[in-house]
């Protein structure tokens, strides 16, 4: 099963308002482990970004200048998410943002649904945690992951961190841990204050139960089966 986590950052909230993608980040799951196969691409809008906007992600006009534009990076992005499931928190957003770059184009691509799934973490959220706050950094706290490295919004650290909430909320494990932050975080260069993950981080670790405590966990279920009967759900 491939899954990929996504995250966009944007010049603004609407994009029926000419606003656009400036970010993509993405890093891909296979059968819940994380492969180290990531896309991620900083693009030029060809517009000025909102002053608030600048002030969740830190991304400026003049780092864009520079950058490619959507139609430039749009079918490498598209063959990468092809055939996968995307987890993304509040997925109306983002998709609203992605279809509608791809409209803008003179080709065939279609619209993102028509190459793959999508899965909304916050529509997850919001079901099992009726009532709750559930955005990334209430999912984070909630869940335990630390997130305190998280200065300002970017799209691949916002889908690394996703990654890591999904799996939790899912039942997987991770390492949460992420002590090596030296490792896992390079220093910024002349990139407008934007922090970038290093290439040479450690992967994240998928743990799995040992034989010993699968046979303890079945023996645990059928003492609770004793006791629950037929309602037990477990098993």
């Amino acid at each position: 099963m491939r899954q990929v986590v996504l995250d966009t950052e944007t010049t603004g909230l609407e994009p029926t308002r000419g606003h656009r993608i400036i970010e993509i980040g993405c890093v891909e799951l296979v059968n819940r482990r994380l492969t180290g196969n990531h896309f991620h691409v900083y693009i030029n809008p060809g517009r000025e970004i909102d002053d608030g906007a600048i002030e969740v992600h830190g991304i400026t006009n003049e780092f864009l200048a520079d950058k490619p534009f959507f139609e430039d990076i749009a079918e490498e992005f598209m063959q990468y998410v092809k055939g996968a499931e995307l987890v993304i928190h509040n997925a109306p957003f983002d998709v609203g943002f992605l279809n509608h770059e791809l409209g803008l184009l003179n080709n065939s691509l279609g619209k993102l649904e028509e190459h793959c799934t999508v899965l909304d973490t916050l529509v997850l959220a919001r079901q099992m945690h009726p009532g709750q706050k559930n955005s990334l950094d209430a999912l984070c706290k909630r869940y335990g992951i630390d997130n305190s490295h998280r200065e300002l919004h970017g799209a691949l650290l916002d889908s690394e961190i996703l990654a890591d909430v999904y799996l939790q909320m899912t039942g997987g494990q991770t390492d949460l841990s992420l002590i090596q932050k030296q490792d896992y975080y390079s220093a910024p260069k002349d990139d407008g204050g934007i922090r970038r993950l290093s290439k040479n981080r450690q992967a994240f670790k998928v743990l799995t139960a040992s034989s010993e405590e699968e046979a303890a966990h079945r023996e645990f279920l059928e003492k609770m089966k004793k006791t629950c009967g037929d309602k037990l759900i477990w098993q």
